[in-house]
């Protein structure tokens, strides 16, 4: 046989055949077009075809050629494609084939079915945007194989156009031929599409006497000079966006929202070589922050404000740091050249819900916070939120999972019997699904305090079982039987089991270093469920996922107002003052104060916690006057933010209490919070490291009689970048080696995973 490209049969005598099996991210991310083009590159003839979770490579060629092969098949992979050689045959039975051809699937056989993310356009779509010779020049919707939409267009599986938001585009002619072509990079790209033949912008003014006849991205951009609000459709929902230089307008948009205190996103235009060149304007940006920023994905990361940074002060009050990504669409990028400076970009929902992604319900429930929106008719399967990280440790890790890297697969470190589905806690929530060795863990689906967002929740359950084709036999949610999650569970007609709040942290951390097996991990974060009916939130747990032990916890005090607590820190500021002996200065500005202490000194609606997390909110109170808040985690956010360098530093007495559970006794610490004669950066700082070195004590307390081979450290009070550095130079200086989570967050957005963790572990036959 003659290979493809050459004739002759001198040729033969010379050639060799080679069958590779391909595992990893290789279907639905363009790999087969790819094989196809790089055979055809090095002159080989042969075939490629899906196979259960792999793909199937015989080629034949002359030996050099054969080692390019193999060598491009991973260096030049698709930027979506993950691909690893599971197994290599030389010298096998030359193909039959005269060129290199796409064949079916095995006949009968089930793929192994992976979803694919949202992803930011490639460069050679990002070439044609902008080439004026192109016929997808300025056109808001172009993709290829490489980029663009996939998880929230998706309708069913498996994934054809058929399957998604884009069956009512019927394609036009040009754009058949390249979704026919296998050498074409628009081969079977299920979203594609052209200005003949796709998705349209449309502008709508909230006020019918400002409509105009201009393009709609040009009157959006005007609307946005203006200094107004226009609400932006994007790939996963809605975006309400103002000039982020102008601060009318962002307090405008903060008082109609309303949304008075926490920080807004900022996208900037992508310029420069790196696409960083606007944003190092206004924020400090680490080398290893690069990467992440500009992936295809497009995540917000939590940047250090500039100095001389110009934008609004309005955009993140008290923070030291801006939410920073880049255009994430085609659409994105256009508008912010055409604006040509940053825009604030903060989801477009109703304040506590999932974002919106409707065009009807985003006018109707949006318009009194926007002044224009920018629609376009490509309906949006399900919600997708923007993901985000932070620089915490020396290392960028996740704070919440979203666009562009969920659903995200993991592997179980053993398989399962029976599908499971956990629906992690109350806040941050997510969603996921494991069954044999993998796990799927849903994009953030919110707080489960309106009827949307369980709604959504619902969706998303629903959603992800008809796309894996697997169905939970089993439902875990948490130990709180008064979450809307666990609620939905004991709903479900399914065997249910609860996992405690803090052993789910912990195994979602342990499940990182499967080669750990024995784990010290403390578990900080604002409240959960305990064993024994108390809120926890300070906890140390000894031994690994399945058997977890209650090994040290902050010393317990008795909060009142149960949730109201989280919304009011003075409550907990009030209360280790008067857990002390010592009088709160708030009570003259605050008349309920009086009340309450009369309730707490009856134990009346107070709750016993060990929540470090309510320490965090007393101490904000106690210095900054952080009351009242508005969103979760704001006093102790403007605490870390104002920290000094150093600080007094406390030593915290720790004595097991009757049960043998070593507490650390955090009551010295209240009179160095209220010195007044120290400046608050200073104490801030005590604060935080005095923990730290508890947390310290702690360990090298309870190594004396437990085996500990590595330090955890989880819990959503481990986002605090100054208490976890402070903690892991204390802990190693103790000779301890420490960590925390890196692939999913450290809060309550992780739970979900550790629930299926920890039950595996638990319940494994």
């Amino acid at each position: 046989m003659t290979a493809s490209g050459s004739g002759g049969l001198e040729q033969v005598a010379t050639n060799s055949s080679l069958r590779l099996v391909v595992t990893g991210q290789v279907q639905a991310v363009g790999f087969r077009p790819f094989v196809y083009r790089l055979a055809q590159e090095h002159g080989l003839n042969g075939w490629i075809r899906n196979r259960t979770g792999s793909v199937e490579i015989v080629v034949t060629g002359t030996s050099d050629a054969l080692a390019r092969f193999e060598r491009d098949l991973i260096d030049r992979a698709p930027q979506l494609a993950k691909p690893a050689i599971e197994l290599r045959e030389a010298k096998i039975a030359e193909t039959d084939s005269e060129d290199f051809v796409i064949l079916d699937s095995e006949s009968g056989d089930k793929p192994r079915v992976f979803v694919p993310p949202d992803f930011y356009m490639c460069r050679d779509c990002e070439d044609e945007l902008l080439a004026p010779s192109d016929r997808r020049y300025r056109y808001p919707f172009i993709n290829c194989t490489q980029c663009g939409p996939r998880y929230t267009l998706i309708r069913s599986m498996p994934y054809d156009r058929a399957n998604t938001t884009m069956a009512d585009f019927p394609l036009c002619e040009a754009c058949s031929v390249e979704y026919s072509d296998p050498a074409d990079r628009r081969f079977h790209a299920e979203p594609l599409a052209c200005a003949e033949c796709g998705p349209q912008l449309q502008y709508a003014p909230v006020d019918p006497a400002e409509t105009t006849e201009a393009a709609p991205l040009d009157a959006a951009v005007s609307a946005l000079r203006a200094g107004k609000t226009v609400a932006v459709k994007g790939v996963g929902g809605y975006h309400l966006m103002c000039d982020a230089g102008n601060e009318a307008a962002v307090a405008r948009l903060r008082q109609r929202k309303p949304r008075p205190n926490k920080p807004l996103a900022v996208m900037f235009p992508s310029t420069g070589e790196d696409r960083l060149d606007a944003a190092r304007r206004y924020v400090d940006i680490p080398d290893d922050a690069v990467p992440v920023v500009t992936s295809p994905a497009r995540p917000i990361v939590l940047m250090a404000r500039r100095h001389d940074c110009t934008l609004a002060e309005g955009i993140a009050p008290g923070l030291g740091e801006i939410g920073t990504f880049l255009p994430y669409s085609p659409l994105h990028q256009l508008l912010l050249d055409d604006f040509g400076g940053p825009l604030v970009a903060t989801s477009g929902n109703v304040t506590g819900e999932p974002v919106l992604t409707d065009n009807d319900e985003a006018t109707q429930r949006l318009s009194r916070v926007a002044d224009a929106f920018l629609h376009h008719n490509r309906p949006i399967a399900r919600p997708a939120e923007d993901a985000v990280f932070r620089r915490v440790a020396n290392a960028i890790r996740p704070i919440r999972p979203g666009r562009g890297g969920t659903p995200l697969e993991l592997r179980l470190p053993q398989g399962l019997d029976n599908p499971v589905m956990a629906l992690g806690g109350h806040l941050k929530s997510t969603i996921a699904l494991a069954w044999d060795d993998r796990v799927v863990v849903s994009p953030h689906i919110g707080d489960m305090d309106s009827p949307r967002a369980l709604s959504i929740l619902r969706q998303v359950a629903t959603d992800t079982q008809e796309f894996y084709g697997v169905r939970a036999e089993r439902i875990l949610c948490d130990a709180h039987p008064g979450y809307a999650t666990s609620r939905w569970a004991r709903a479900q007609e399914l065997p249910m089991h609860s996992i405690l709040h803090h052993h789910a942290h912990a195994s979602a951390l342990a499940a990182e270093h499967p080669e750990v097996d024995q784990w010290l991990v403390f578990t900080w974060d604002g409240v959960g469920m305990g064993a024994d009916g108390s809120l926890w939130g300070g906890e140390t747990l000894h031994g690994r996922p399945g058997s977890w032990q209650r090994a040290a916890s902050l010393k317990s005090f008795l909060l009142p107002g149960g949730d109201q607590a989280g919304r009011e820190p003075w409550r907990s500021a009030a209360a280790i003052c008067w857990e002390i002996g010592q009088s709160w200065t708030g009570e003259a500005d605050l008349p309920d104060a009086v009340l309450v202490r009369r309730a707490w000194m009856r134990g009346l609606n107070c709750n016993e916690t060990s929540a470090a997390g309510r320490l965090f909110d007393a101490a904000a109170s106690l210095i900054l006057n952080v009351h009242r808040t508005s969103f979760e985690g704001q006093g102790p956010m403007q605490l870390e933010a104002i920290a000094a360098e150093d600080g007094p530093l406390v030593e915290l007495p720790l004595e097991p209490d009757n049960f043998g559970i070593l507490r650390v006794d955090w009551r010295p610490l209240v009179p160095m919070l209220t010195n007044t004669g120290i400046p608050a950066a200073q104490r801030a700082a005590g604060f935080h490291l005095s923990l730290a070195q508890a947390i310290a004590d702690v360990a090298d307390c309870l190594r004396e009689n437990r085996d500990i081979q590595c330090v955890g450290l989880t819990g959503g009070v481990f986002q605090n970048d100054k208490l976890a550095g402070a903690t892991i130079d204390a802990l190693a200086a103790r000779g301890f080696a420490a960590t925390l989570p890196m692939r999913l967050p450290s809060n309550d957005a992780g739970l979900s995973f550790g629930q299926v963790i920890d039950y595996a572990a638990r319940y494994r036959s």
